[in-house]
């Protein structure tokens, strides 16, 4: 058996949460740079982050974007897991694999054809039916949640095979019915999941810019837009700031999320080491009648 060199491992994790967060680790130290050279430090100070507050262009951009990221968030966990529960659950139905396939498309299909797809079908819509007028935050709303919606099932179709169904069958036995079940005992089950897939919908959609670009309109730009339009004319230490209030949000969330979780988990094990604690009751034992010396209850006489 190979045993594994500690040295290398070491080695080979350091230069990788090296190669991860120098970069954030500098672009969270020039955003408090008073040059406006992004890549010369000429001293401390908060200018830019007063700067971005009078920024309506990025302030409106970022408020866009954190709207359709709730929306998406919300819209996706909602269609993700019922979709998800259905592969699970539900067996090899008719037409199965099509409802496989189209759940799993947008993981594969580049994001390109996905947003000039969508921008064709908004076009012929808005022809046919006068809907949409144009594009915006409704169209980006949609595209997003086409996409997010395929992590959403895979993540609670994997969870919802994993879990154990005894107490879903026995809800049942007892007279609850599927749909009560499921808000009840499946739910709180896979909530781990919900939760998992809620973030990542929000992250791909607040992140997302290819199908932005093919599905936004004017008035409608979102903060991946914005800063890539800005960063192709030269960096600004804005944008610094900006990234830097993102990254302390989001560091903030996960850390509150996880506290939660940990808490939520240990309260779960103490609860089942006092349940196993707890004694069994005693059987009740019915006191036996006395006996004399004969072997017959007292009271009585011998025949």
């Amino acid at each position: 058996m190979i045993k594994p060199n500690r040295a290398l491992s070491a080695g080979v994790l350091t230069i990788g949460v090296l190669f991860l967060y120098i970069p954030i680790i500098s672009l969270i130290v020039y955003s408090f740079n008073e040059s406006k050279l992004v890549t010369v430090w000429s001293g401390f100070s908060l200018k830019w982050y007063a700067a971005l507050l009078h920024d309506d262009e990025l302030l409106t951009a970022a408020w866009l974007s954190l709207k359709i990221g709730l929306m998406t968030a919300f819209a996706s966990v909602a269609i993700g897991t019922w979709a998800g529960y259905v592969l699970a659950r539900m067996g090899r139905f008719k037409g199965f694999t099509l409802y496989t396939a189209m759940i799993n498309a947008p993981l594969v299909i580049p994001e390109v054809i996905q947003g000039i797809s969508l921008l064709l079908l908004f076009v012929a819509l808005e022809q046919t039916l006068g809907w949409p007028k144009g594009r915006g935050i409704i169209t980006m709303w949609i595209g997003h949640v086409m996409l997010c919606v395929s992590y959403v099932a895979i993540i609670v179709q994997s969870r919802v095979k994993e879990m154990n169904r005894s107490l879903e069958e026995a809800a049942l036995d007892l007279g609850a019915t599927p749909l009560k079940v499921f808000f009840v005992i499946t739910l709180p089950l896979i909530s781990q999941a919900l939760l998992s897939g809620w973030l990542l919908s929000f992250t791909l959609s607040i992140d997302d810019l290819v199908l932005s670009a093919f599905l936004s309109g004017p008035g409608s730009t979102t903060l991946p837009l914005v800063v890539f339009s800005r960063v192709r004319l030269g960096l600004n230490p804005e944008m610094n700031a900006l990234a830097t209030l993102f990254i302390s949000a989001v560091t903030i969330g996960v850390v509150i999320v996880n506290q939660l979780m940990t808490a939520r988990e240990k309260k779960r094990l103490r609860d089942m080491q006092l349940a196993f604690m707890q004694p069994e009751p005693a059987e009740s034992v019915k006191p036996a009648a006395p006996v004399g010396a004969v072997g017959q209850p007292l009271g009585r006489r011998a025949a």
